[in-house]
């Protein structure tokens, strides 16, 4: 397989679209899905046994207890590179607010050279990205002030969609993430240090998603996003 793609699942079983996955698999040969489970308290586990036996390219990888999505994505990454042998490895929110169509695309553009792909919300012409209108402008805020922290032109940090080169992902996910929600910005963090400025300024790439849109039920409230500033802080004076 060329891509592998980790889905972080905590108590997703009523919201988990799993013939799309399957469909998905069946067409794209070059991909697989590995679903991770983060210790779900409902019969996500269940369900996902269900849906891996259904084709050997939807994997399974139960992580026990509940260590919350930042730690589900990280092991999840790691898992995917010592047990496969994918050119490149992503993550990808279980409620599929940015769609599977979406990946071949988003690889498209990783073999023009880039390291990094990133799935961009942006509302425009022709382009079907629905957001609520105070999660927009909250997280219009929040990715000015993270791209002035980082000093990246990045718009959008919090996509949950995101693709890696293999190589990258052995060297930035190794360690734990010191922030609970704001990892998208620490992998960023990670990078620009590990990698410098200019390579994050030209292997980086924030690809315009065609369509996105926000899904009831996500983890993520609107009020977390008055924490952010606590954890950008947390995320300046380590990697700075």
């Amino acid at each position: 397989m060329k891509t592998i793609v980790v889905v972080p699942c905590y108590n997703e079983a009523k919201r988990l679209h799993q013939d799309d996955f399957l469909h998905y698999v069946e067409q794209n040969e070059d991909v697989a899905f590995l679903f991770a489970n983060d210790g779900s308290r409902d019969n996500t586990l269940e369900v996902l046994q269900s849906l891996t036996a259904r084709h050997e390219r939807l994997l399974l990888f139960d992580i026990q207890p509940n260590g919350g999505k930042a730690e589900a994505v990280r092991r999840g990454m790691l898992y995917a590179v010592e047990h496969y042998d994918a050119q490149y490895v992503a993550f990808w929110d279980a409620d599929l607010a940015t769609p599977l169509n979406e990946i071949e695309p988003m690889v498209a553009w990783a073999d023009k050279g880039y390291d990094v792909v990133m799935g961009l919300r942006l509302m425009r012409l022709g382009a079907k990205v629905r957001r609520k209108p105070l999660r927009h402008y909250l997280g219009r805020c929040f990715a000015t002030v993270a791209s002035m922290m980082l000093d990246l032109p990045v718009y959008d940090t919090q996509c949950g969609a995101k693709l890696f080169r293999r190589e990258v992902v052995e060297t930035i996910f190794q360690e734990q993430f010191i922030t609970r929600w704001l990892f998208d910005v620490e992998l960023l963090a990670r990078y620009k240090q590990r990698y410098g400025t200019e390579n994050a300024k030209e292997k980086i790439y924030e690809f315009p998603l065609f369509q996105w849109q926000d899904v009831d039920g996500s983890q993520l409230k609107s009020r977390d996003f008055f924490k952010a500033p606590v954890e950008l802080m947390k995320i300046r004076r380590k990697y700075k």
